[in-house]
């Protein structure tokens, strides 16, 4: 069951967020990139958005990140994968988790995963275009509360 997107205020303290998304399935990828974006300069954080052709190319931009701008206090990964009558869905989703995950361990930069693997459009629908459950807004909020918690350690 989805919950809706609670209100946090948490600052960015002049921290530097990049943001990772897909061009494809732009719909809902552009809606969760707006609010992920909203979000982090409502904070006050200095943002810099990359644009990748699909979720697979996602993982070596973060990793290009990670590697050559040790200052971001997180990467976010927005992308919407879509189920269809393969298995190929599955494989691009599992591949970009575990890669992501990779990159966070190695480089001690959080990276936080919002590539949705969905059923349908239904679901993506739900989930990136409206206000109350949208995963940019809580990719945003979850990669300013990893500042905190990082700068605390």
């Amino acid at each position: 069951m989805l919950k809706p997107v609670r209100t946090l205020r948490h600052k960015a303290d002049g921290g530097a967020f990049a943001l990772v998304a897909s061009q494809y399935n732009a719909r809902y990828v552009d809606a969760m990139l707006r609010a992920a974006r909203a979000e982090l300069l409502r904070a006050g954080a200095k943002v810099q958005i990359v644009r990748v052709p699909g979720a697979y190319e996602i993982p070596v931009v973060a990793k290009k990140l990670a590697a050559t701008h040790p200052q971001l206090a997180a990467i976010i990964c927005l992308g919407v994968i879509l189920r269809g009558e393969t298995t190929h869905a599955a494989h691009i989703g599992e591949a970009v988790s575990g890669a992501l995950m990779q990159i966070q361990l190695a480089h001690q930069i959080p990276v936080i995963h919002e590539v949705l693997l969905l059923e349908n459009e239904a679901q993506a629908r739900v989930r990136c275009l409206g206000a109350k459950h949208n995963r940019g807004t809580e990719a945003a909020q979850t990669a300013l509360a990893m500042r905190q918690v990082m700068r605390g350690i």
